[in-house]
């Protein structure tokens, strides 16, 4: 048999479990005690000490093997055979032979009493054994039994032999054989033997009814089993087998009083709730929960949130309660709750919170009394006091009772919304009326409080913006106070003024941006005329002079330069929304898919441009030009932003009504859009460069780098195409424009025109031709043009004098080419005259606007012309020979 000493089994045993701090029942088996020095004799190694007590079971222990004296007699009695036999032999034989045994005999001696020295002999089984260790093995509270192969026990503790009632090995069983009984029983020792099979560990509660010692009606054994390592030897395993029932008692009793402790709370006749610092509710009682209408068993698994609860703006109230560091402070309020069907419940609240060291808060324990009527006992006073407390706290003006230097009594819901930060308080834990104000205002408020406390009526309004990360402001209202018993002196009302003080910033910006656009567009004008005829005879002069002449290339210098500054006068007609747009069906994809390589060489290799397409982008209507100059400004815009290279991302989506609701842009309209972004990495635009950016001329650039028109024709063109532009930038972060261009529903007759680049015109042509335009230069340049190409023109400085020619030539007149904008009688104004009295011919306006820009005021379904200024030659002479032969 293979051995397990106590020790290996103890060791075991202070691996898997400590011993519980109860003794294992029955009486100790002191004969199981090993003392230093061991008694020579008794089976199993055991000695028997001074007080043991009768009939106690001992620990069995199988390890070690017993002596036997048999074998001993055997020896003896072949040693005195083989003597005997010697006599029979020859003395001398017999000598040699006597010798010879004695000298084996005294080798085997001598062998022996070093084999002992060096401890391979012991003289005993119980020598060698750690008297110590077995008795803390043989005596631990937890009963510990060994096993070897399938069911051989090797060793069993006192502990084990009392819980399986065994007085000796003929009685012991195994853990299997012990614990039988009911199903869950027998599955749980299945797993633990299977478990010990294949030399794993694991661990087993059991209820046994009755139990093992027959005390009481139930016991609790909890159950381990491991593999005990043993090389070269069979597969043995430990078992603890300790019985719990006191420890699983001490646990039941203490839930049934914590679950008495939640009764008691859940039933009391007050409410009471708990919420953490973000407000979410981690308790609920059942008696708030029925007075809400609300389903415990749902609001246990959370979802609820202070705001869920408290009316109006009771939860922000609640919320501003703010203390020291390591204070607990209690504050109580007169708000209404809400039921889960919208009704309010009128109540008072006493909410303590206990805060960190940091100053946060850490979760509430708020104590709620029910102030309904038939709630409470029916007082007058009480009654006005819960009804003022009500109107105190859902009044949507902001109220406030401060002391002469600003600190704040008392405060109700709507002030708690709108100043948040003055009922947190300072770092001291004051909570000051000051803490909500912007800097540069709080001394303004500080004297109409000093006013106030005076006794001072008629104290002015104060218009102040508001401390915190979003821009607000409020008119403070300040007046004395005649409640001096709780310490304020000054009663203050507050209005939210911060969506009217937007609305007056955004329209006057409204209108600084329609003043100046009129300007622009004024100036833009008069400028388009006088290009008109420097463009205009540049072109007669060039008609006139071959390429070789000298003066040639001047005239093409003088061209040229009028050609830039007639650019220049776009981009102010574009911010005054006043040019031409020849808007048609575009795909924004497509669009910014050929756009793409000039955009790669106009931002250069030092930055990187990233393009990213929306999946099924709807279609827009637009300019394609302009659309194109919009997104080549901003990218060169960004380009600047970023002199040591850097990335600009462009994308493209889809952006629904729903998506839009949150657009904080002035006079933004809900619908679908089409939103094309442009974003750079640069250095970002602050807030001063944000109000005036899209001004005329406004410009960061150094002096000759720039116009200052880029930004206001990119805004100018997307206005007038009926979109938003927005600017979401700060300093160091770079810049993101975002263009929202209206959804187009596409019509199946609509179709882009495009004209043949390689199509040639023939120039010359024959009519009468009426030309009425108020400068003299344009009119004169533009009746040499006509003539030389075989038109006979009639001219007319206004719309006066066109009628009076038209009366003349009794309507024998091919074409009408009329400017717009005229003394005494406008282009629109001349043109309904001319149907009233039946001249049918046909109408080409030029001007520097717009077509869109008078077309209004043009008779209903009249088909016109249009020729946009400045013009040059020969877009003069197709426009007229399309005219006379349309």
């Amino acid at each position: 048999m293979s051995q397990v000493s106590p020790s290996q089994a103890q060791a075991a045993s202070e691996g898997a479990s400590q011993p519980a701090p109860q003794p294992a029942a029955g009486p100790v088996a002191t004969g199981a005690v090993a003392t230093a020095a061991p008694a020579p004799q008794g089976k199993g190694g055991g000695a028997e000490s001074r007080g043991t007590a009768v009939g106690a079971p001992v620990a069995l222990d199988r390890t070690d093997r017993a002596g036997n004296p048999g074998l001993v007699l055997l020896i003896a009695i072949v040693l005195v055979g083989a003597a005997a036999s010697f006599s029979f032999l020859p003395p001398e034989e017999a000598g040699r032979l006597t010798i010879a045994l004695l000298a084996l005999l005294a080798i085997v001696g001598v062998v022996g009493l070093f084999a002992f020295a060096v401890g391979f002999i012991n003289l005993s089984g119980q020598a060698g054994r750690n008297d110590i260790t077995k008795l803390i093995a043989d005596t631990g509270a937890e009963g510990l039994l060994v096993t070897e192969g399938e069911s051989q026990v090797i060793y069993a503790n006192e502990a084990y032999m009392t819980l399986s009632g065994a007085q000796d090995s003929a009685d012991l069983r195994t853990v299997e054989r012990l614990f039988s009984g009911a199903s869950d029983v027998s599955e749980a020792v299945y797993r633990l033997a299977q478990a010990a099979r294949d030399g794993k560990r694991a661990t087993e509660e059991l209820r046994l009814s009755p139990p093992l010692s027959g005390e009481g009606p139930v016991g609790w054994y909890r159950i381990r089993v491991r593999p005990l390592d043993r090389p070269g030897a069979k597969r043995a395993s430990l078992w603890n087998v300790a019985d719990v029932t006191r420890e699983r008692t001490r646990h039941e009793n203490v839930f049934q009083e914590l679950q008495h402790a939640i009764d008691f709370l859940d039933h009391a006749p007050a409410g009471f709730f708990s919420c953490d610092s973000s407000g979410r509710i981690t308790y609920l009682n059942a008696t708030l929960a029925g007075w809400l209408d609300y389903d415990l068993t749902q609001v246990g698994s959370g979802g609820l949130t202070l705001g869920d609860l408290v009316a109006g703006d009771g939860a922000a109230l609640l919320n501003a309660v703010a203390g020291r560091a390591g204070e607990v402070r209690t504050e109580q309020f007169d708000i209404d709750l809400k039921r889960r069907g919208g009704q309010s419940l009128p109540v008072r609240i006493v909410h303590r919170v206990a805060f960190a060291q940091d100053r946060t808060a850490g979760p509430s324990r708020t104590l709620v009394i029910n102030r309904a009527p038939g709630e409470e006992p029916a007082e007058n006073l009480r009654a006005a006091e819960v009804r003022f407390a009500r109107f105190f706290n859902q009044t949507p003006m902001a109220i406030a009772a401060v002391d002469n230097k600003g600190l704040i009594v008392r405060a109700n819901a709507a002030f708690a919304r709108l100043m948040p930060d003055a009922l947190k308080g300072d770092g001291g834990g004051a909570r000051s009326i000051y803490a909500g104000l912007a800097d540069r205002d709080r001394e303004a408020l500080r004297n109409a409080i000093l006013a106030a406390e005076k006794g001072q009526m008629d104290v002015a309004p104060i218009d102040a913006a508001l401390s915190g990360d979003k821009p607000a402001s409020a008119r403070f209202f300040v007046s004395p106070s005649d409640d001096g018993g709780e310490g304020s002196n000054v009663n203050i009302f507050a209005l939210d003024t911060t969506e009217q003080r937007t609305l007056q910033e955004s329209f006057a910006q409204s209108q600084k941006m329609q003043a100046i656009g009129q300007l622009a567009g004024g100036v833009a004008h008069d400028f388009n005329n006088v290009l008109t005829a420097i463009i205009g005879y540049s072109d007669l002069l060039l008609a006139s002079h071959r390429p070789t002449d000298p003066s040639f290339q001047d005239i093409m210098q003088i061209k040229q330069n009028a050609n830039r500054a007639a650019g220049l006068v776009r981009q102010l007609l574009a911010f005054s929304r006043r040019q031409t747009l020849r808007p048609q069906v575009l795909h924004l994809n497509d669009v910014m898919s050929e756009l793409q390589n000039l955009l790669r060489r106009l931002v250069g290799e030092k930055i990187e441009l990233d393009v990213r397409h929306g999946r099924d982008l709807w279609l827009v209507k637009a300019d394609l030009n302009q659309f194109e100059q919009v997104v080549v400004n901003l990218v060169v815009n960004a380009r600047d932003a970023m002199p040591d290279g850097g990335r600009i991302s462009l994308s493209t989506s889809n952006v629904t009504a729903a998506e839009c609701a949150n657009v904080d842009e002035p006079g933004f309209i809900v619908a679908d859009y089409v939103v094309v972004e442009v974003t750079d990495s640069g250095h970002g635009i602050p807030a001063d460069v944000k109000e005036k950016m899209f001004e005329p001329f406004f410009t960061t650039k150094e002096v000759g780098k720039g116009t200052g028109l880029g930004l206001s024709m990119v805004y100018g063109i997307v206005k007038q195409t009926g979109g938003y532009i927005a600017c979401v930038s700060e300093p160091g972060q770079g810049a993101t424009f975002r263009i929202y261009l209206p959804r187009h529903t596409a019509v199946e007759e609509e179709q882009v025109k495009k004209e043949d680049p390689k199509k040639s015109i023939d120039a010359t042509g024959h009519g009468t031709i009426l030309l009425v335009e108020d400068e003299d230069a344009v009119r004169a340049f533009g009746a040499r043009a006509l003539a030389s190409r075989g038109y006979t023109v009639l001219e007319a400085s206004s719309g006066l004098h066109a009628l009076e020619v038209v009366d003349e030539m009794k309507g024998k007149i091919d074409l009408i080419v009329s400017d717009v904008v005229m003394p005494e009688m406008d282009g629109p104004t001349m043109f309904g005259e001319l149907r009233k009295r039946g001249v049918t011919c046909k109408v080409i306006f030029v001007s520097g606007y717009a077509e869109d820009a008078f077309a209004k005021n043009l008779p209903a379904g009249e088909d016109f012309g249009f020729l946009p200024k400045p013009f040059s030659l020969k877009q003069l002479i197709e426009a007229v020979k399309t005219g006379v032969e349309g």
